[in-house]
């Protein structure tokens, strides 16, 4: 049995943000067992809690960003493939500023200060997730590929193709995730951009305080007033940005993962397929359902009852943060009788109400709120974007952006498939059941 870690002692790294350029301070603390990695914007106005997982994920251009509301924490792959390459599975970070730093512009120095700080080994046994089954996400000419592997731990392979570009050429690398392989091989490796590129980003406003002496500007002839620490150092970079989004699935892989010019869009798409599939085991593994709540239990909270029981059963729960719920819209629900006969689409109204309850089973779970009703007060932002029909499984998310003592107020959404269907922000009161 392969045990929980996390740092014996205090560890810090400082620096700039790479895009930012903003001074930024990361102070590094040990964490109980089943904490997982946490980050916590101490500069905020009161501390926020970002738990780094997939599910937190902010849509970024290049980079790996997670979020809590309106408060996010840009640019954490390095940091995160330092703590899942030391095989690290609880840490709280505590973050003062918008971005992580970046010195050096690779993840040697978060490696070497999480290393001096030491790691220990926790009497808890640590999560892991076996791929048994191949994942393939593609985009253009890029893929991705999460494949069975029946050796223990986490094989990468990168193929790196930048065609006819003579200062990267095509570059292939292939190893073994252990912490010696990840100091030795990878941890130097350093984010690189083409001349071009790094012109359009400074331009943009970007990354103006660094310069090609910082990190790899690349142009026809190699780097420009730099040189590689290894032939093939932009693969290994591309492997260490890998790792670290890697790291968002929250538990230790075994299996096999081979990308093609991949980026971290793609590598997030398939944190997040990997994050959803390993708590669906877990789940099944558990309770012989990947239903967190089953509708027995959803009516043990919500007072719903049919036909507008609009909820049948919750899959995913982070703490009083984020919640994800599952509808599935059959043709014998009663409202296609008069909406409309003939072309029958759920009306948006209802998906709305869907969303209010998720939200409602969201805020049950901070146990003052037991008890309490989450009663409609407004809604902003609502948007229907697509309709939905008989077989359709609407996919309800709720996350929290306020939760006091007697209100709350949450951000919504509907999905079919890939697509958004409806979106809100909803506020509600939270009232006493006896008194409804």
């Amino acid at each position: 049995m392969k045990l929980q870690k996390t740092i014996k002692n205090e560890a810090k790294v400082r620096g700039r943000g790479l895009f930012g350029g903003k001074e930024a301070k990361v102070v590094f603390r040990p964490a109980p067992e089943d904490s997982g990695i946490t980050f916590i914007r101490i500069d905020a106005p009161e501390p926020v809690r970002i738990r780094a997982t997939a599910s937190n994920l902010a849509e970024r251009s290049r980079r790996t960003t997670i979020q809590n509301g309106a408060m996010s924490i840009e640019t954490v792959e390095h940091c995160l493939a330092a703590i899942n390459a030391l095989e690290i599975n609880n840490l709280f970070i505590d973050v003062y500023g918008p971005e992580l730093p970046a010195p050096d512009c690779s993840c040697a120095e978060y490696f070497k200060a999480l290393k001096r700080a030491g790691v220990v080994e926790q009497n808890v046994a640590r999560k892991e997730f076996v791929i048994t089954k191949p994942i393939t996400l593609s985009a253009g000419d890029a893929c991705i590929y999460a494949l069975p592997h029946y050796d223990d731990g986490l094989s990468l392979t990168y193929d790196l193709d930048y065609g006819g570009h003579t200062g990267i050429g095509r570059q292939i690398f292939s190893c073994q995730l252990t912490p010696e392989n990840f100091e030795r091989h990878l941890a130097p490796a350093r984010t690189f951009l083409l001349e071009a590129e790094a012109k359009q980003f400074q331009a943009r406003g970007m990354g103006t305080h660094i310069g090609p002496r910082d990190l790899l500007v690349i142009n026809s002839d190699g780097p420009i007033k730099n040189s590689y620490r290894f032939p093939d150092e932009c693969v290994r970079h591309k492997i260490v940005d890998l790792v670290g989004d890697l790291a968002l699935i929250g538990r230790s892989i075994q299996g096999r993962i081979v990308a093609y010019k991949s980026g971290h869009a793609l590598n997030q798409q398939l944190a997040k397929k990997l994050y959803e599939a390993a708590q669906q085991q877990e789940r099944m593994a558990k309770f012989g359902t990947d239903a967190l709540l089953d509708v027995r239990q959803i009516a043990k909270i919500l007072p719903h009852r049919y036909p507008f029981l609009l909820v049948d059963k919750v899959i995913e729960i982070e703490g009083d943060t984020r919640i994800k719920g599952v509808k599935n819209v059959s043709i014998n629900e009663q409202f296609f009788q008069g909406h409309f006969p003939g072309t029958p689409i759920m009306p948006g109204v209802l998906i709305v109400e869907a969303m209010a309850q998720v939200s409602g089973l969201l805020f049950a779970q901070r146990l003052e709120h037991t008890g309490k009703l989450a009663v409609l007060l407004s809604m902003d932002h609502v948007k229907l974007r697509k309709s939905v029909v008989p077989g359709d499984q609407l996919i309800l998310t709720a996350e929290t952006v306020k939760l006091r003592k007697r209100t709350a107020q949450c951000r919504c959404k509907a999905i079919v498939g890939d697509a958004v269907v409806a979106e809100a922000e909803i506020k509600f009161m939270l009232v006493d059941d006896e008194k409804m």
